[in-house]
């Protein structure tokens, strides 16, 4: 059986995106108070400003995790097993669609429907889409890439591909 050369490419922020922009399997790397890291697999999605977006609830580890230390990374990954990955190091920033008094966050409900579209695209009823997120009390974590490792796959090394 043949084996296969693995890749390491550089890419620059447009190049990123563009690798980023259809996959939406994911692992968001956290950091706990005692600095251990915290993994989530996730869905994601890149919105139309370049940053990663992650639908959760304010419960969840990976939210608390991020309100306390905002410094996250993220291991993009390809549908298939054996296809290409990016790690992205960044900022996030969490949006509650409810503030804290119980109010409609509206601003945290429009980028509710970004995450969607970059995801799924249109919705048959943004009406109800955007009332399910309020009444779920869901939570927004956006991510502005800051570094990226290179894109690579898997493989053996250039001098063992050749003998």
């Amino acid at each position: 059986m043949a084996r296969t050369l693995a890749t390491n490419t550089v890419v620059d922020r447009d190049a990123l995106l563009d690798f980023m922009r259809p996959r939406h399997r994911m692992v968001l790397i956290t950091r706990r108070r005692d600095g251990s890291p915290q993994s989530s697999p996730v869905t994601g999605g890149v919105d139309h400003s370049g940053r990663i977006v992650i639908a959760t609830y304010p419960m969840r580890a990976k939210t608390k995790n991020a309100r306390h230390d905002p410094h996250v990374s993220v291991l993009v990954l390809s549908d298939e097993w054996n296809g290409a990955w990016v790690q992205v190091d960044g900022e996030a920033e969490v949006l509650d669609a409810l503030t804290p008094t119980g109010i409609t966050d509206q601003v945290a409900v429009d980028a509710f429907v970004d995450y969607f579209r970059c995801i799924s695209g249109e919705h048959p009823d943004w009406a109800e889409y955007r009332q399910a997120m309020v009444d779920q009390g869901k939570s927004l974590i956006r991510i502005t890439p800051q570094r990226w490792s290179t894109v690579s796959t898997g493989g053996f090394p250039p001098e063992l591909v050749e003998q």
